[in-house]
């Protein structure tokens, strides 16, 4: 009898501390679970992006981002999350939505500018969030080296330095007869010197001559704009500045009233009315960008990844826009165009 009743409340010990121990292992996993990131019902992990753009003339970029992300296997909804912001040149709402995406703790920040990345790479200082830019006209003002970040930040310039130069060629070969440029420049861009010094030496190899218009925000372009005329300039050259790209629409009107050459730095400017440029397709740069984010998610570290350059550079003609100013293309240029839009 006596041996019985052992046995039972060895069995009835035997049994709560199994349950005991079962219960705290489901605690401490269900604890674990709330702690990190959100997964789907079948337990992959949902990521979440922020995208910071500075201007509608960048959208391709996170577009191209998109459609790429989606290619690798990340369906919108499913095993990833976007949130999408867009400042269209408004500095103080650019760093509000940067300081939004780090307290909602995105697993990844994508910008399309190198003004959007400076804010982000500020935002997210002392956190381990990756800021991927899918362009970047002057990486130089982000990271320490071209072979390795050294930082939180990866991805890839759009080379719009580099190839300020050919664009100046560019409008010489199409006007041959214009010298006096007017360069409008938002004085408060990280890109501001840069531009303007890369833009001033080029001209000079040209015997160009460069009046630098300042700017400080899209209101204030429109009202530069109207003052550019003939009598005072040959041409317009627009540099890669999210003010003046946000507000192109006024500079491609002025440039058509007053029959001047407008020479972009963006691709899809040509689309919206600028005669002509060398440039990379942002939605191209948005699809290599994808690349770079899939291996951060799958363990590379940002500071290791080197920073890429364009695959393709393309040279972009507007003939609606050449006509509208009374400009005859030569055809050997536009058999060399890769985008022409007509």
């Amino acid at each position: 009898m006596m041996a019985t009743t052992h046995l039972a409340m060895f069995w009835r010990f035997r049994r709560n501390v199994i349950w005991n121990a079962t219960a705290k292992i489901a605690v401490a996993l269900f604890a674990s679970l709330l702690s990190s990131a959100p997964v789907t019902a079948y337990g992959e992990k949902i990521y979440s992006i922020g995208s910071l753009n500075t201007a509608d003339s960048f959208i391709t970029a996170f577009e191209g981002f998109r459609e790429r992300m989606a290619e690798l296997g990340y369906r919108d909804g499913k095993n990833v999350r976007y949130q999408y912001y867009n400042s269209r040149g408004n500095a103080e709402l650019l760093r509000t939505v940067a300081r939004k995406l780090v307290q909602d703790k995105v697993d990844m920040i994508v910008t399309s500018s190198t003004t959007g990345t400076v804010v982000a790479a500020k935002a997210t200082e002392g956190t381990q969030i990756p800021v991927l830019f899918s362009s970047s006209g002057n990486p130089q003002a982000l990271v320490k080296d071209f072979a390795s970040s050294g930082n939180n930040l990866a991805g890839i310039s759009s080379a719009s330095l580099e190839l300020m130069g050919r664009r100046l060629e560019l409008l010489t070969e199409l006007a041959p007869r214009s010298k006096r440029i007017a360069l409008p420049l938002d004085t408060k861009n990280v890109n501001y010197q840069a531009n303007l010094s890369e833009t001033r030496h080029a001209a000079g190899k040209l015997n160009l001559i460069v009046t630098e218009l300042p700017v400080a925000s899209v209101e204030d372009l429109a009202k530069v704009s109207k003052a550019i005329n003939r009598k005072a300039y040959d041409a317009i050259f627009s540099s890669a500045d999210s003010v003046i790209t946000e507000g192109i629409g006024s500079l491609v009107s002025q440039a058509a009233k007053e029959k001047l050459p407008l020479i972009t730095s963006l691709l899809v400017n040509v689309r919206r009315g600028c005669l002509a440029t060398y440039a990379a397709d942002y939605n191209a740069l948005g699809k290599q960008g994808a690349v770079l984010a899939h291996k951060i998610f799958k363990g590379a570290k940002p500071a290791d990844l080197p920073i890429e350059l364009p695959h393709k550079i393309n040279l972009a003609l507007n003939l609606t826009a050449a006509k509208s100013i009374g400009l005859n293309i030569p055809k050997e240029i536009i058999l060399r165009a890769d985008v022409v839009f007509e």
